[in-house]
């Protein structure tokens, strides 16, 4: 199904004020350095179709959790270094994102000239959905682009309240190409329509399991949730992971789509396990963990059997990673998956942090159809909730004349 939103090119915008919510929610080191640019060279597609347009583009973000407090680690100004240098052109950083001077600059631009707000959480109304906070930031710009992906799924001020101040609100082309992937994921997916599925908790990925179980040809899931699925099975766990309320649950799913979910058959697994530090290491002969052991990633058996399940798939959705990627021992299972999935003819979707950031590591993003820059909101839409930020954007069909 085709995307029903209006786009930034629906829209004149030839030397107006174009507000633009992106998510430059980068990762920082302990220093404050930016650690990967992919979160920011997204939105260089839509910032330079608004250049190549002649408009004034001024850019609002988050950065973190200031908690309504300004933080100067979580300053954009890194921020706005590091994307002049993409653009190859100065981009103006302003230490507010509402007040007379902010309404000053933004008023003195000419067109062409980008220039980047303060971060928005420096303000407690922005996650507050404050309608006076985010009329004050609609007043910078003539029309509103939400093309932050990655905040869709929260009502905040920036991406939901504003809108009720401009007579159209559009995406931009990431919020655009996000939908237009996700989107056939849930109605027209090519078949086989595998879902490789990880992460630490079953409570965070049980909604994608239930909405999309009878979607998918087939589900493997490894990762931490896997040990509550072998519990409903009556395996034994050991000390691993496991979401007790989620078994009866499970087993009901289980009886219904037993053929449909592919489980591990074996565990890398350790006696002692505390963020860094781990102790002895085996291998299990089967999915049972014996007492007094934690799994802590999929064995060779059940990568060899994952692989194997992959061959021949239409299209391929990976969400969530199938160790403990932080540690290398225990990110064998996740690596060669990534390399496994990335090879594959099948249109391939990745989504989530953990497992993009396995993906950058590994430097095989360009081998993906498309890797979702937003986790919270990838899992919201793939449990089939509304994205507050999505619902409010102007649909299609509607006139368009400026």
């Amino acid at each position: 199904m085709a995307f029903n939103k209006l786009t930034i090119k629906d829209v004149d915008i030839t030397k107006k004020r174009v507000l633009i919510r992106v998510d430059f929610n980068a990762p920082l080191d302990n220093e404050g350095n930016i650690t990967d640019v992919r979160k920011i060279a997204a939105y260089l597609p839509t910032i330079n179709y608004a250049m190549s347009q002649k408009a004034k583009i001024i850019l609002m973000s988050h950065l973190g959790r200031p908690k309504g407090k300004v933080v100067p680690e979580l300053s954009l100004q890194r921020i706005a270094i590091k994307l002049g240098e993409l653009l190859k052109t100065e981009v103006s950083f302003v230490g507010d994102c509402i007040g007379e001077n902010v309404q000053k600059l933004v008023m003195a631009m000419n067109p062409c000239e980008v220039m980047l707000l303060e971060n928005l959480r420096f303000y407690q109304e922005e996650e507050a959905n404050d309608p006076n906070f985010a009329k004050e930031l609609a007043s910078s710009g003539e029309v509103y682009v939400d093309d932050a992906f990655g905040a869709v799924h929260r009502a905040h001020a920036s991406v939901s309240a504003i809108t009720k101040y401009f007579d159209k609100a559009v995406a931009g082309f990431l919020m655009e190409k996000e939908m237009e992937y996700l989107d056939r994921v849930l109605t027209n997916p090519p078949k086989p329509f595998v879902i490789a599925i990880g992460g630490s908790k079953v409570s965070t990925k049980m909604g994608i399991v239930e909405h999309l179980i009878k979607k998918a040809d087939l589900f493997l899931i490894g990762g931490g949730m896997s040990y509550t699925f072998q519990k409903a099975l009556g395996k034994t766990i050991g000390s691993s992971l496991v979401g007790e309320n989620y078994v009866p649950i499970i087993k009901k799913l289980l009886e219904e789509n037993m053929g449909k979910i592919v489980l591990p058959l074996d565990y890398k697994i350790t006696d002692m396990f505390s963020k860094t530090e781990y102790g002895n290491v085996q291998t299990t002969v089967d999915e049972n963990i014996p007492d007094g052991w934690m799994g802590l990633d999929i064995g060779p058996k059940t990568i060899e059997k994952f692989i194997m399940k992959l061959d021949g798939a239409g299209c391929i959705l990976w969400n969530g990673p199938f160790g403990v990627i932080e540690i290398p021992e225990f990110a064998v299972g996740t690596t060669k998956m990534a390399y496994a999935i990335s090879d594959s003819a099948a249109v391939t979707i990745a989504g989530g942090g953990e497992t993009a950031e396995s993906i950058n590591s590994l430097e095989i993003a360009h081998k993906f159809n498309h890797i979702s820059t937003g986790g919270g909101a990838c899992l919201e839409f793939l449990e089939g909730r509304e994205l507050p930020g999505l619902a409010v954007l102007t649909d299609k069909g509607i006139n368009t004349d400026c």
